[in-house]
């Protein structure tokens, strides 16, 4: 039965190869909740929600890293979106 599965969901992901979801890249300092929620994998709208009140709270992220001091927010969520993470928008350095 798992090899059956396993066939399925890779012959399904050859079918849509659009359908791997890849982050955004975002700045995590300046954007609104909605924009974090649909920039990043694995941050629904209640995660961002708490980002941006992490924020407002202390202050902008120093690092990529400072956003596992908000709740919800694991080693895996940052290590898949490590790459989308934005401290500063990256036209103002161009």
């Amino acid at each position: 039965m798992f090899h059956k599965l396993a066939a399925f969901a890779f012959a399904l992901t050859l079918a849509l190869p659009g359908l791997s979801f890849a982050a955004t890249p975002v700045n995590i300092n300046k954007a609104d909740a909605v924009t974090i929620a649909g920039s990043l994998d694995g941050i629904g709208q209640s995660k961002a929600e708490a980002i941006v009140a992490w924020r407002d709270a202390h202050g902008p992220f120093k690092s990529a890293d400072g956003l596992a001091q908000v709740k919800g927010i694991g080693p895996a969520t940052l290590e898949r979106n490590r790459a989308a993470i934005l401290l500063t928008d990256t036209t103002a350095n161009a």
